[in-house]
Formats: structure tokens, C-alpha cells, sequence
């Protein structure tokens, strides 16, 4: 186990930045000892020759002149007494930060602008100074900030030149670990088929990528400040194809595809329920086997649609079950909190533990899972002060769920599309609530009431998996079979209140929030329905026997 000695030296007693230190040195399975504060250099330098730390961590914090003789005096003995080897480290302000890398004498000097996951990376032998320290494969740089999460934001402005400007600020500014490009839906359905563009709606949605190298400059105006990963939305056509060129051409960090959308069920294309879950399962199994990360976006899809919680948390895990399933080794799962946005924070943490929990059931030597956190877009509001506020707030709930990656969602989007100041100020506001959680928080996922949800919604989840696994008979595995997912829309199943009208669905479920959480209901009855009885009435109504338990 490495050491760390620390104090405050000379007349300094400012101790609150070391003592920060310290934790997160701890965090890191670090034996840490302080010293305390106004430790002269002698004092100091004697406990260190008597333990001989691995690191020896010196503060100061006030008028930056008279450290130039402390320093003088601590390099001098160091010499001295031959503690060469062990390394120094300096935590300050700005002036006596500069004071102390121009002695020469430390490894790193803080000056107090930057946050943990910089500090939790140089404990992690991470230094950051060169462009090719920073990893540049998602789970590496995961392990490297853990438990800070890495940071996500999206850009796509209407023309490419915008996008590749914000792109150049976005990634000089340091702010972000992955930018997701996201192109306009004609790129998404129609790059391969650009006759087939309806050009009244070039840059609707993001950015009119046309060509390979359009997005190879793309990715090139992201070769600087702190290299962050490019990744970017699946087409909606062609998906083996497009995934090809994201890879080619971006490096695409990670893979974001549905297993049920993206076709009639959304009006995003013409493909057939069927097809396309068959088509999006054989894009997990591509990018499977290179060994490249896979995000199934599916549950919050049903959640927006006003599904009821139940269906959110069955198809998160049916989401995570078909990647599995397909060959996927690193697993990125998506909680999008605030969906619908009047969902009570308790309620809203009740359904994610239950995602949580069945999800990373799946884990084994094989199948690794990350969770993803995020705000809900539509829980954002047309006030821009008001919208700062509940990123924060959203913020600050999500982390209670430990998120190894964090997507900040623009506060400004309910506005207009983020531009690269807002991706900037947008991040600056997460790091800050961040910073703060990381100090220690309650955890509120013990909560008696979050606790009893999700309990409730992990069997109400079983009762609809084994009323979909018991659609098939003949099937090996109904729950990866294509026709027996499509079945569970087709009867009314997996439903949600805005797929009314949609020949690919029943439409038919009617939901309502009750103490904060949303519930399948009966409007006739006025009570809220359990799941085993939506599904016997579904079951019944299709006369399909089946005894669910």
C-alpha cells in the first residue's frame, strides 16, 4: 500500500484542501497521514526520513513571496538528506502554485482550479500533461477517473463548420471526455442513399454530415486540449454499413442502438418491427465482436411514450439481456432520470436501483456493465435560470446511482440547440454539483420508500418477462428471438400511451402518476392496475392461456 505524508508548511494553517486531498487518497487505497498545519521544514522532513512515504504533500496558502525561501530551505535539506526519490506534491493558490513549480521541487503543483477526477488521476499515475496520457478507449479512461464519472455532451449544429468550431472550443476547454456528434436524420437514414434526402430539411435535428471525409475533419478538430472520444447516434438505415464508417472514420468510442425502435413503432424509418429488431441485434453482435462497447438507448424510449414504470424496467434489462446475448463484452446502460418529468425523485431512484439490479445481474467474466446517468431533455425548462436549476438538481439525484459517465444534457435545450458555450457552462455546472457529492453525501438509495419500489417494481418486471418468454414454446430463447419480442407489442405487452394509432402497436395501455410514480391504470375502476393483472386481461382478451406467478 503506498503512502502519503501531508501538511501545511511555514506560518500557512489552511488545512481544508489537503484534508480533500487525503480523502480522495483514501478513496484510492492510499495510507495517508497528516502531519497538521504551520509545520516548519525541519518538523516535516524528519517524519518524512523516519517513514519514508511514497508521496509527501506540502501546502500554502498565503502571500506567495516568502514561500520562495521556505521552498529554498525545503530543497536544500531535501538534497541534503537524500529524499530525492520520494515525490513531492503542492497544493495551493494560483500565485504560490507558480511559485512552487518554479522551485522545481514538485511532481505536480494544484492551484486549486481543478476537479477530483484530475487530482483522482495523478493518484492513479495519470499526470495529464501530454496529449497521449489521456486514454483513449472508453473503460481506460473510466478506470482512470473513477469515481469521478467521464463526461458526456452531445453537438450537432446546422452546418459543419459550426460543428467542427465547437468541437475545436469544446475539446480546448477540457471540460468533456466524449462529444456525441449527432447528425441530422437524413444523414441517419439516407447517407448511403443521398438521392433519397428530402434537402428542405438539411441541418434539422444536427449536423448535414454527407461524405467520409466530413466526418474524418470532424473527428480531427478533436485531436487536442484534453483529446476527448468522439461517438455518434446509429443510422436508421444501412446500420451495419454506418457502423463501419463511424468506426472508420470517428473511432467511434461507443455504439448507442435500440432493440425496438427506430423503424413504424417511432416513424424514424420504413423498416418492420420484426426486421429491425433483428437488424439493431445484429449491430450489438458486429461491434461485439471488435470488442467495441455497445449502449442499448431502449428503455427510456418506452418511458417518454409514458409507459408505465414497469415497462421502463423491463426494457432496460431485456435491452441489457439481447447485448449479452449478442456477444457484448462492455456494456454501457443508460439511466435517463426525469422521464416523465413529474416523476418524484424518490420514485424516479426506485426505478433506476430496480434497472440496476436486474441489469447488473447479468455481470459475469464475460459481460461487464457501466451505467450511464442523464437528465430527461423534457424536464427542462423554457427559463434558462430555471433550467440551470434542475440540471443540478437532476445532477445531484443521478449520482446518487455512482454513474461511471455522466451525459449532461444542455440546459439550454428546451430553448435552443446547445452551442459550444453552453456544452462549456453546461459541464462547469455538473462538475460543480459533482465536486460537491463527492465531498460525501447521505445515500439516499437506502431510503425505506425507494427501497419498497423498487422491490415492487423488480416483481412486477418478472411477471411481464415470463408472460413474454411464454409467447414461445418452440424457442430456444424467446426472450432473443425476434418474433417473440415483436409479439409482446403486437398484443399490448410492452405498450405505451403516445403509440395510439401506430399499426405496429396496440396502444391501449393507459397510465397515471400516483404518489409520484407512474402506474398502468384503469380509468373506469379509478385504481391503479398491478401487472399481473394487465397482463391476464391482455392474455385473456388474445385468449392465450398462461398461469402467471
Amino acid at each position: 500500500m503506498k503512502k502519503i505524508m501531508s501538511a501545511s508548511i511555514g506560518n500557512c494553517v489552511h488545512v481544508a484542501g489537503i484534508m480533500n486531498f487525503l480523502s480522495l487518497a483514501e478513496r484510492e487505497g492510499y495510507s495517508t497521514r497528516f502531519l497538521g498545519a504551520a509545520i516548519c521544514i525541519d518538523e516535516l522532513l524528519k517524519a518524512v526520513k523516519e517513514e519514508k512515504p511514497d508521496y509527501v504533500g506540502v501546502s500554502y496558502r498565503l502571500t506567495p513571496e516568502p514561500l520562495k525561501e521556505v521552498l529554498t530551505e525545503l530543497k536544500g535539506k531535501i538534497s541534503l538528506l537524500g529524499l530525492k526519490d520520494i515525490k513531492w506534491v503542492f497544493g495551493g493558490t494560483e500565485p504560490t502554485a507558480k511559485v512552487a513549480e518554479e522551485s522545481g521541487i514538485f511532481s505536480i503543483a494544484f492551484d486549486g482550479t481543478e476537479d477530483p477526477d484530475e487530482v483522482i488521476g495523478f493518484l492513479k499515475g495519470i499526470t495529464f500533461a501530454r496529449s497521449d496520457d489521456y486514454p483513449q478507449d472508453l473503460v481506460s479512461r473510466i478506470r482512470a477517473k473513477y469515481p469521478y464519472p467521464v463526461l458526456r455532451h452531445h453537438i450537432g449544429l446546422p452546418s459543419i463548420k459550426e460543428t467542427i468550431d465547437a468541437i475545436e472550443k469544446i475539446a480546448d476547454s477540457k471540460v468533456l471526455d466524449v462529444i456525441s456528434i449527432a447528425p441530422d436524420q437524413n444523414a441517419q437514414e439516407h447517407f448511403f442513399e443521398q438521392d433519397k434526402m428530402d434537402h428542405r430539411l438539411d441541418g434539422a435535428g444536427g449536423v448535414p454530415l454527407r461524405s467520409r471525409e466530413e466526418f474524418e475533419r470532424v473527428y480531427q478538430a478533436s485531436r487536442r486540449g484534453n483529446f476527448p472520444f468522439l461517438r455518434c447516434y446509429s443510422g436508421t438505415k444501412n446500420l451495419i454499413s454506418f457502423a463501419k464508417l463511424l468506426n472508420d472514420t470517428i473511432k467511434n468510442a461507443w455504439c448507442a442502438v435500440p432493440l425496438y425502435w427506430y423503424n413504424v413503432l417511432d416513424r424514424r424509418g420504413p423498416r418492420a418491427l420484426r426486421q429491425s429488431i433483428m437488424e439493431n441485434q445484429q449491430v450489438m453482435k458486429w461491434h461485439g465482436e471488435r470488442s467495441i462497447p455497445v449502449e442499448v438507448n431502449e428503455s427510456h424510449h418506452w418511458s417518454l411514450r409514458d409507459a408505465h414504470d414497469t415497462i421502463g424496467v423491463v426494457t432496460a434489462y431485456l435491452a441489457a439481456y439481447n447485448a449479452k446475448k449478442m456477444g457484448v463484452k462492455d456494456y454501457i446502460a443508460q439511466y435517463m432520470f426525469n422521464v416523465p418529468p413529474s416523476i418524484s425523485p424518490a420514485m424516479d431512484l426506485a426505478k433506476m436501483l430496480a434497472k440496476i439490479e436486474l441489469i447488473e445481474g447479468l455481470q459475469d467474466e464475460s459481460f461487464t456493465v457501466y451505467r450511464q446517468a442523464r437528465a430527461g431533455i423534457a424536464s427542462l425548462p423554457v427559463d434558462l435560470f430555471q433550467a440551470k436549476g434542475q440540471l443540478s438538481a437532476s445532477a445531484q439525484l443521478s449520482m446518487a446511482i455512482r454513474p461511471h459517465i455522466y451525459h449532461v444534457v444542455g440546459y439550454c435545450e428546451a430553448h435552443h440547440a446547445a452551442t459550444a458555450d453552453d456544452v462549456i457552462e453546461s459541464c462547469k455546472i455538473v462538475r460543480g454539483v459533482i465536486r460537491n457529492t463527492m465531498l460525501g453525501a447521505v445515500d439516499i438509495t437506502q431510503d425505506a420508500k425507494v427501497q419498497e419500489r423498487k422491490n415492487e417494481l423488480i416483481e412486477e418486471a418478472g411477471i411481464t418477462l415470463k408472460a413474454i418468454s411464454s409467447l414461445s414454446h418452440d424457442v430456444h430463447d424467446p426472450l432473443t428471438n425476434p418474433a417473440t419480442l415483436a409479439r409482446a407489442v403486437e398484443l399490448g405487452i410492452l405498450d405505451a400511451p403516445h403509440l395510439r394509432g401506430n399499426s405496429a402497436a396496440q396502444g391501449n395501455l393507459v397510465t397515471r402518476l400516483v404518489d409520484g410514480a407512474l402506474y398502468a391504470y384503469d380509468f373506469k375502476e379509478r385504481r391503479i392496475l398491478s401487472e399481473k393483472e394487465r397482463i391476464d386481461r391482455i392474455l385473456d382478451q388474445n385468449r392465450i392461456k398462461l398461469a402467471v406467478v
